[in-house]
C-alpha cells in the first residue's frame, strides 16, 4: 500500500506553475472569464450548474481520503513534489480538501499565508509576445516566443469529432479550457469549480466573504455635542453672487441681439377645408405608411341647387322615361325647383345615402397607387451630337437618268467607279459615279428582280436575275487580260442539266450567244441574286421553289448544290457570311443561321415583325439588320441574344431594303413613303458595351408612282455615300 505524502503549510500556499497561468493573466481571472462565459450561455447554465453541484457532492469522499493520506503519513517530508502533483491531478487541490470538510483552523491559515510570500501575476507566462494580437500569428507556425526566445508551435487543433471522443473517454474534460494565448489546455481544479459553480448561484466566489457583514459606524458619536465643524456659516451664502448676475446680464445680451433662439410654439389653424385632402393631416400621420385616407364624396353641383336652371329640370317625359331604366341606370337625383331655401323639404334619401356612405368606407378596400413625376425628356438616351458623327449623307448630290420604268435593284462596283441598275423596263445599265454617264444597256426583255456585283475587281462581272432566269453577264470592264479571263470563264461546253436524285433538272447552264453570257434557267422565278466573298460562289432565291428555294452555285466548275431542301416557311433572301463560313436564310418571320462546314443550324433570329422584306450583315459578321414590311427595323448582335437588341420604328410604310457601310459606321433602309433613313451604327471590339445606334438624317427626293416609294439603297465601298432607286426612274446620289 502506498502512503501518500502529508500536505505542509508550503504545499499549501506554492505558486502556481507556469502551465496553470494562461494568456497573460492569473488563473483566478481566467476562472472569472470562464465563468462569465458559463453565465452568458443561459440555456446551458442549468445543466452546468447540476454538472457542477454532483462534482462537489462527490468531493466529501475525496477530502476523506486526504485526512486519511494526512493522517498515516505524518513523518512523510514535503518536498515530494511528484507524489503531490499525483495527487493534485487525481484529487484536486488540498486546499479544496479543507474547505468543503469545513476548512482548516484559522491560525493554520493565518501561518501558512504568512509563510507564502509569492504571487500569481509574478510568474511570468509561457508566451513572451506581450500585448501584440495573435492574428499577426494566424499565417504562421508559431504562435509567440518563450523566455529563451525558442518559437512555440502551434499546436494541432481537434475537429468535432476528436473532441467528442476525448469527452467520451474522459469524465474531466469537461473541466478543460482552451488557452488561446499559450496555445495549451487547461484543467481547471476542484477550487475553480467551486467558484464558479457559487457564480452561477449568484453568491461571492469565495465561501469566506460575507455580503451581509454588519456595518461598523467608525465614528465615535458618545460624547460628541457639537458637529464636525463649529465654523460659522460665510457670508458668500447670503450675499447675491456678482458673477452669477454678470452671467445672466450676458444672456440677456445675447437673446436680445438673436444669438440665442427660442423655438416658437406652433399654431394650429382655427379652421380646416371641408373637402379638402386629408390624406397630410398631422392627426393621420400616426397611423404611418399604412394610413390611406377615404375618398371624399362627390361634391354638389348645379342640379343639386335648391333653384337651378331651366336646362338642369327634366321635363315630365324624362322623368316618365326614368321609371322605364334599370335601377343602376336610373339618376340618382332628380332635380327640383323651389322659390326659396324656406320652402325645401327635408332630403328622403338622406339616412340610406348615409347609410351606404358609411358601408363603403367600412367594407370597401382600398389601395395605394404610386405616382411617379418624371420628366420626360430625362426618359431620352443621352446620344452625341451628329456634328460629332460626320461624315454621312445628307444632300443629293447627282441624279442618274435614263430608265423608263421603276429602278427595282442597283449595285455598287468594288472599286467604287461604277454601277449597275436593273429596272422593271428589262434594262440593265452601267453607269459612270462620279459622271452619271451610262456606258453600257443591255435589254433583257424581262423586268429585272435583282441585280449583283462580283466582289473581286479583277472580275468585273454581274450577276442579272429576270424571270426564271440568272444571267451572268461580262460587261466589257477591265484589261485585255481579265477579258480574256473572263471570257474563258463564261464558256459553257454543253447544256449539262443539274439533277438532284431525280429525272427533272434543278439548273440548266446554258452558254447565251446574244449576250455572250452564261444564263441558268430555274423552273420558277428568282427573286434575288447574292454573291460570296470569293467570288466563285454566288446563290439565288426561288420563293415557290419548294425543296429547291434556296441553290448554291459556283461558277468555275458550272455546278449547282441544293443544300437546303427542308426550309420552315417562304424564303425570302439569302446572304452569305462576310469573313466565315455561315450562311443566313431569311423566311417571312424567321432568320436561320447555318454553318456550311458543320451542315448544320447554328442560330434562329426571332423578328416578332409580321414580314421580313430584306437583310443586310455587318462588315464585321456580328450584326445583323432586318427590315420589315410594317416599317420596323430590327438590329440583332448575334453574340447577345436569339431576340432584336433594337427595334426601331422608322418609317410609316414598308421597308424595300437596308443595307451596312462596308467601312463608314454607317447603315441605311429605304421604304415605300419614299423617304430613306440614315442612321449612325458604332460596333465596339469591348464586347461588354453595347452597339451604339444614333438616327442621323431622312432623305428625300423621290416621287411616288403607283404607291411606291424608294425601292432600293446602296452604300458607296469607300466613301460615305448613298444611292437611292425610285419608283420614279430615277438614282440619286446623296454625299455629304
Amino acid at each position: 500500500m502506498i502512503l501518500k505524502p502529508r500536505f505542509s503549510s508550503y504545499a499549501l500556499t506554492r505558486a502556481p506553475s507556469r502551465r496553470e497561468t494562461c494568456s497573460g493573466f492569473t488563473r483566478t481571472s481566467m476562472v472569472a472569464a470562464a465563468a462569465t462565459a458559463a453565465m452568458g450561455k443561459s440555456r446551458r447554465s442549468s445543466k452546468k450548474s447540476d454538472r457542477l453541484e454532483q462534482e462537489i457532492a462527490e468531493n466529501p469522499a475525496a477530502n476523506g481520503d486526504v485526512e486519511e493520506a494526512s493522517g498515516r503519513d505524518e513523518e512523510s517530508q514535503p518536498s515530494d513534489a511528484a507524489s503531490l502533483s499525483e495527487d493534485e491531478s487525481s484529487q484536486g487541490s488540498p486546499v479544496d480538501s479543507e474547505e468543503e470538510n469545513g476548512g482548516v483552523n484559522g491560525d493554520e491559515d493565518h501561518r501558512s499565508g504568512e509563510e507564502s510570500d509569492s504571487s500569481e501575476e509574478e510568474v511570468p507566462s509561457r508566451n513572451t509576445i506581450g500585448d501584440v494580437p495573435l492574428e499577426w500569428y494566424k499565417d504562421e507556425e508559431h504562435i509567440g516566443y518563450d523566455v529563451a526566445g525558442k518559437k512555440i508551435k502551434k499546436q494541432a487543433r481537434k475537429d468535432r469529432i476528436e473532441s467528442f471522443l476525448a469527452g467520451v473517454d474522459d469524465a474531466k474534460n469537461w473541466r478543460k479550457i482552451y488557452d488561446e494565448y499559450n496555445d495549451e489546455e487547461v484543467e481547471l481544479t476542484k477550487e475553480e469549480v467551486k467558484i464558479i459553480s457559487r457564480m452561477l448561484k449568484g453568491k461571492t466566489p469565495h465561501a469566506g466573504v460575507d455580503p451581509y457583514a454588519p456595518y461598523v459606524d467608525w465614528f465615535v458619536w458618545d460624547d460628541k455635542g457639537h458637529p464636525l465643524s463649529n465654523a460659522p456659516e460665510p457670508k458668500r451664502r447670503f450675499v447675491p453672487s456678482k458673477w452669477e448676475q454678470k452671467k445672466v446680464v450676458q444672456y440677456v445680451r445675447a437673446i436680445r441681439k438673436g444669438l440665442i433662439k427660442f423655438d416658437k410654439p406652433k399654431e394650429e389653424p382655427r379652421v380646416y377645408l371641408l373637402w379638402g385632402d386629408d390624406s397630410s393631416a398631422a392627426e393621420n400621420k400616426r397611423h404611418g405608411l399604412s394610413y390611406i385616407p377615404a375618398p371624399k364624396p362627390k361634391l354638389a353641383g348645379h342640379e343639386e341647387s335648391y333653384n337651378p336652371s331651366v336646362e338642369y329640370i327634366p321635363t315630365q317625359e324624362e322623368i316618365n322615361s326614368y321609371q322605364l331604366m334599370y335601377e343602376e341606370d336610373r339618376p340618382k337625383f332628380i332635380p327640383r325647383r323651389f322659390e326659396s331655401l324656406r320652402s325645401v323639404p327635408a332630403y328622403e334619401k338622406a339616412l340610406k345615402e348615409n347609410f351606404d356612405r358609411c358601408l363603403d368606407l367600412y367594407l370597401c378596400p382600398r389601395t395605394r397607387k404610386k405616382r411617379i413625376n418624371i420628366d420626360p425628356e430625362s426618359l431620352k438616351p443621352k446620344l452625341p451630337s451628329r456634328k460629332d458623327l460626320r461624315p454621312y449623307p445628307r444632300t443629293c448630290y447627282l441624279e442618274y437618268r435614263g430608265h423608263t420604268g421603276p429602278v427595282k435593284t442597283i449595285s455598287i462596283d468594288i472599286s467604287g467607279q461604277w454601277m449597275a441598275s436593273g429596272s422593271s423596263d428589262g434594262t440593265v445599265r452601267v453607269w459612270e459615279i462620279e459622271t452619271s454617264r451610262c456606258l453600257r444597256v443591255w435589254n433583257v426583255g424581262e423586268a429585272i428582280k435583282h441585280i449583283s456585283w462580283n466582289p473581286l475587281p479583277e472580275l468585273p462581272v454581274l450577276a442579272i436575275s429576270a424571270g426564271h432566269d440568272v444571267l451572268i453577264l461580262d460587261t466589257g470592264l477591265g484589261n485585255a487580260e481579265e477579258q480574256a479571263r473572263i471570257k474563258e470563264l463564261l464558256h459553257v461546253e454543253e447544256s449539262k442539266p443539274e439533277e438532284d436524285g431525280g429525272s427533272t433538272p434543278v439548273v440548266s447552264w446554258v452558254q447565251d450567244d446574244k449576250y455572250d453570257c452564261i444564263r441558268l434557267k430555274h423552273l420558277k422565278a428568282v427573286t434575288t441574286v447574292e454573291w460570296h466573298r470569293k467570288g466563285d460562289y454566288f446563290t439565288t432565291v426561288v420563293p415557290s421553289g419548294d425543296s429547291r428555294a434556296i441553290l448554291i452555285h459556283q461558277l468555275s466548275k458550272k455546278h449547282t448544290q441544293n443544300p437546303f431542301k427542308k426550309l420552315h416557311g417562304l424564303p425570302v433572301s439569302a446572304v452569305f457570311h462576310p469573313t466565315r463560313s455561315i450562311f443566313f436564310i431569311s423566311t417571312k418571320k424567321n432568320i436561320r443561321v447555318y454553318d456550311l462546314l458543320k451542315q448544320k443550324l447554328v442560330k434562329k433570329l426571332e423578328t416578332g415583325v409580321r414580314e421580313i422584306s430584306s437583310i443586310a450583315i455587318h462588315p464585321g459578321g456580328d450584326n445583323v439588320i432586318v427590315g420589315s414590311k410594317d416599317g420596323k427595323m430590327c438590329w440583332f448582335d448575334m453574340d447577345l441574344s436569339s431576340k432584336s437588341y433594337k427595334t426601331l420604328k422608322a418609317h410609316p410604310k414598308d421597308i424595300t431594303n437596308v443595307a451596312f457601310h462596308r467601312s463608314y459606321p454607317l447603315f441605311a433602309s429605304c421604304s415605300d413613303d419614299c423617304t430613306a433613313y440614315v442612321f449612325h451604327g458604332m460596333v465596339y471590339s469591348d464586347l461588354n458595351q453595347n452597339p451604339l445606334i444614333v438616327p442621323l438624317e431622312i432623305l428625300r427626293g423621290h416621287t411616288s408612282s403607283d404607291g411606291r416609294g424608294v425601292l432600293d439603297c446602296k452604300f458607296h465601298p469607300r466613301q460615305p455615300w448613298l444611292f437611292t432607286a425610285g419608283a420614279d426612274s430615277i438614282i440619286k446620289l446623296y454625299c455629304h
